[in-house]
């Protein structure tokens, strides 16, 4: 992945895996390379960030963390996440269509969905548990 990553201006800086358990199967059990379990910084600004100490341009969840942070929310027991505006879920949308774009190298299209969405996810979760 990191090759797909260099070639298209990136630097995949880390990434996690999760695996589960079922029987004597292991699974991967979430998503990989995607900003949630990875983090990557723009290639043609890396070295010169790096050189003055600042923070690298990147496209990673890091920046969600960030906003959580700035309203108060740190995950601790009691705590309430603040409302995200339209806004702020916009951007969260705009940089994850932004990774995708470079790693494909191809537009991203929006659905439209006009289906009840719980609806939608109660079918593709129960169509993916059926596969199991």
């Amino acid at each position: 992945m990191y090759e797909i990553a260099e070639e298209r201006g990136l630097i995949l800086v880390d990434t996690k895996y999760e695996f589960g358990k079922k029987g004597d199967v292991i699974y991967l059990i979430d998503e990989i390379h995607t900003p949630d379990s990875s983090r990557y910084f723009y290639k043609d600004s890396y070295a010169d960030l790096f050189e003055k100490g600042l923070p690298q341009r990147q496209l990673s969840k890091e920046f969600v963390r960030e906003w959580l942070m700035e309203n108060n929310f740190s995950g601790q027991k009691g705590q309430n996440v603040p409302e995200m505006t339209d806004e702020i879920v916009g951007s969260i949308s705009d940089r994850y269509i932004e990774l995708f774009e470079h790693i494909t190298g191809k537009p991203f299209i929006r659905a439209e969905y006009t289906d009840d969405i719980y609806e939608r996810i109660e079918t593709n979760i129960a169509n993916m548990l059926a596969r199991l």
